[in-house]
Order: structure tokens, then C-alpha cells, then sequence
């Protein structure tokens, strides 16, 4: 059985060309529900949508100056989602540099009150450090993400559980080549103007059905089996990879996995607005969190799984057994993942591990950061191979037929205290605990 490499291009060229940029809660997104929906119908798999309150960003214009040497001099930039634009009004201020992997130590970080800040370093894990420093009141931040050395400012968000708990100041991400010859020509002040920002809005999570055929497992009290992966973007991103990849795996195992008559259900889900942290897969766990904790069995989250060169990572949560056999089918079509069992908490396996759910994600780097790609206007078509989704789409139908045996205590996790902890913390710190 192997999953063909033409479905695989279909739809990510319908979801990347056709409909292009799907940030959460705008019309690309729509356009992209409702492809999804009608592509799960057409399998024969029936398919409804959750929807839920987000905030979209909806930036109609964006500008950034730095001033050195007596000259000013324009720059792009990209506002991060869940943070404030200016309503249009240009403002200048100082310009400081904020080491995050070295001073977010500092306890005192008044000496950024109203400055411009250059912050080295990409997301905030710690709730108290953004508060420190978004208590120090400055006038905006300008993320340089260090871990993609590059000339193109990358696209990215402020967690929505921080934006609601203790706020934002406008954040714009900026290239990490710029910001160096800032540093070198000793810039000291910049401006900015954003028009547009965020403003209330809905995401969609689309969930198929496959009900079980029979026997173990199947009708409503049996371990459900749910493959997972999301369809949102970052701004200005068609993202090919991230994720039409694991979207359109999902899409062309849906009737493979119908005809597999397992039996117990497997459910699909495309996740909205994974890319403000994983909301759409927050709030199906917080939705659905009783039905989890009776019927929870494991869930395969694909993400980014494309890319023509590199190589491939399977984060693992879950049973011992359960991680030997993903690991065993993987290596058994090829894929030879760089296993983990950490708690990862960027991918849509991660809500599910917090409600105590077993769960997996794969994932394809080519770089030591991730994907030189990752969150930019070239995540096109140029930079997937279908054939690797296809191998990857047939991976994760059989590991559903392979699970679909197994009982709901089979599948519990039971991390170690460690783990446990990570876990614990994350949830609290990144999306509010419960």
C-alpha cells in the first residue's frame, strides 16, 4: 500500500498556489476549510468544523527606519500576530539592544523604558521574563530570530495566553543580516508605523470521521486514533511546507484509511491557528477534554514533513511500546528519525499530551535551526517533494492500522516525573494551564 505522489501535489498546489497565504481567521483560511472539507467529502469520509475565537492579525501596511550615521534608512519588517500596530502614527525612539539569552537574568530591566528594542532571540518560554520585560514599558521590540542567520525578516507571533495575561507593545521581526549592520554602524534610533494590527475574529479546526468497522475498539466506547496536522500560515507565507505538507498527508490517507476497515475510529483533523501556538489543537482538547479522557488513544500530528533535502524528527510522548513501533514503522519506509521523547510544546501533539493523551509529531529539518525556509515567502512549491510526503502519509495510515488493536490502557502514557513536569510548566506558562 503506498500513497501516490500526484494526490500529494494536487493539493498542496491548490492549497499553496491556488489559495496561497491562510492566516487564522482571514479569507485564505476560509478558502483553504472548505477545499479541505469538500476533499474529505469527495474520499467519502464525512467532515463537519469547530470553530473559535482568535485574534487575526490584519496589518495593511508596515514600515520600519533606523537611524546611523545621520541617515535614515528603511528596512523591512513583519508585526507580529497578537501584538499592536501604532493606527497608522509613525513613532521614533531610541534604539537598545536586549541579549535575551543573557539578560532576561536581569531583574532591572528599566533601562529599556521607552526604547525601541532590539531583542536577540526568538520566542519568550517564560511568562516572567516577558513580564519583566513588557513591565519595563518599552515602545516597541524588534525580534531578531538567531536562528536563521538570513536577510529576509521572518514572520512570526506573540503567544495569545501572554498578549491576554500581561499584554504587548507592537513587535515587528526583523533580518538578522539587518539588525548586524545595525549593531556595526551603531544605529540609535528607529522608527516605526504600523496601520492595521489585530482585531477579533475565527478560526476553523475541519474534523473527519472514520468509524470503526467492527469488533475492538469500534463504536463509541472504543480508543479513538487521530491524525493530525494544521493548515494555517504565517503572514506573507504560501507555506508549502508548513503545513500543505501534513495537510495534504492527511487528505490522501482519509481514503486509504476507509478502506482499510479498521476497527476502531480514526479521527483527521486539520488544525486552525497552530500557528499562534497551537490554538486550534488547544481548543479541541479543551472542547473535547472528557471524551479524551475516556476515549484518548493516540494522536499523529504531521508538520512540515516535505522539505526536498534533509532529514527527518519524530517527538514522542507516550507508552514505551507505542514509541517502539512508530519508530519501527517509520524505519521500515525509510524514515530514519532522530527520535526524542521531550516535551516539545510547538506542535499540535503537544494540548493532547497535556490531557494526558499519547501523542506523536514528525517533522523534516534541513538546517540546525529547523528549515531555511521557515515562515517566508519562499515556502513554495520549489522547496517540497511529494514523493517524501506520499512515504510519509503511508507511514502514518499504517501506524493507524497497526494502533487500532490496541486498548485504551495500552495506550496511557506514562511519562517520567520529568517529563511530567515539562509538561506541567509549559502548559501553565504557554497556554494558562486549565
Amino acid at each position: 500500500m503506498m500513497i501516490e505522489a500526484t494526490e500529494i501535489q494536487r493539493h498542496i498546489r491548490q492549497l499553496a498556489v491556488g489559495i496561497g497565504v491562510r492566516l487564522a481567521g482571514s479569507a485564505g483560511e476560509q478558502r483553504a476549510v472548505d477545499y479541505i472539507v469538500d476533499q474529505f467529502k469527495a474520499a467519502g469520509v464525512s467532515a463537519r468544523t469547530e470553530t473559535f475565537p482568535i485574534m487575526q492579525r490584519d496589518v495593511a501596511s508596515q514600515s520600519l527606519k533606523i537611524h546611523a550615521g545621520g541617515v535614515w534608512k528603511a528596512f523591512p519588517c513583519s508585526l507580529f500576530s497578537n501584538t499592536p500596530g501604532t493606527d497608522g502614527r509613525e513613532v521614533e525612539a531610541p534604539l537598545a539592544v536586549h541579549d535575551a539569552h543573557g539578560e532576561n537574568d536581569r531583574m532591572d530591566l528599566s533601562h529599556l523604558t521607552g526604547k525601541a528594542v532590539l531583542h536577540l532571540g526568538s520566542h519568550i518560554e517564560s511568562a516572567a521574563q516577558y513580564q519583566r520585560l513588557i513591565a519595563a514599558k518599552p515602545a516597541c521590540m524588534l525580534f531578531v530570530d538567531v536562528r536563521y542567520p538570513g536577510t529576509t525578516a521572518l514572520a512570526d507571533g506573540m503567544f495569545p495566553e501572554y498578549r491576554r495575561r500581561m499584554g504587548a507593545v507592537p513587535t515587528l521581526n526583523v533580518a538578522y543580516q539587518d539588525a548586524w549592520s545595525w549593531i556595526v554602524a551603531k544605529a540609535d534610533r528607529a522608527r516605526f508605523c504600523v496601520k492595521g494590527g489585530m482585531k477579533p475574529a475565527t478560526s476553523t479546526n475541519v474534523i473527519a470521521e472514520i468509524a470503526g468497522a467492527g469488533g475492538a475498539g469500534a463504536g463509541d466506547d472504543g480508543p479513538v486514533i487521530f491524525l493530525s496536522a494544521h493548515h494555517d500560515t504565517q503572514a506573507d507565507s504560501p507555506g508549502a511546507d508548513d503545513n500543505a505538507s501534513g495537510v495534504s498527508a492527511l487528505l490522501a490517507a482519509a481514503p486509504v484509511i476507509r478502506g482499510m476497515g479498521l476497527g476502531c475510529t480514526v479521527r483527521l483533523i486539520s488544525f486552525g491557528a497552530e500557528e499562534q501556538l497551537s490554538v486550534g489543537s488547544e481548543q479541541y482538547v479543551r472542547a473535547h477534554r472528557a471524551e479524551l479522557a475516556q476515549r484518548g488513544g493516540v494522536v499523529i500530528n504531521l508538520d512540515s514533513i516535505g522539505s526536498a533535502m534533509g532529514w527527518f524528527e519524530l517527538f514522542l510522548l507516550g507508552t514505551e511500546p507505542m514509541q517502539k513501533l512508530a519508530i519501527s514503522r517509520a524505519q521500515a519506509r525509510g524514515i530514519w528519525a532522530r527520535a526524542s521523547s521531550a516535551a516539545m510544546p510547538y506542535a499540535d501533539h503537544f494540548p493532547f499530551a497535556a490531557a494526558g493523551v499519547s501523542g506523536m509529531t514528525l517533522l523534516r529539518p534541513n538546517c540546525a535551526a529547523g528549515r531555511f525556509f521557515h515562515h517566508r515567502p519562499d515556502d513554495d512549491m520549489t522547496r517540497v517533494d511529494p514523493a517524501i510526503i506520499a512515504n510519509c502519509a503511508t507511514w502514518a495510515a499504517e501506524m493507524a492500522q497497526a494502533l487500532a488493536p490496541w486498548t485504551k490502557p495500552q495506550l496511557v502514557p506514562t511519562p517520567d516525573p520529568q517529563t511530567q513536569a515539562a509538561i506541567a510548566t509549559y502548559w501553565k506558562d504557554l497556554f494558562g494551564g486549565w
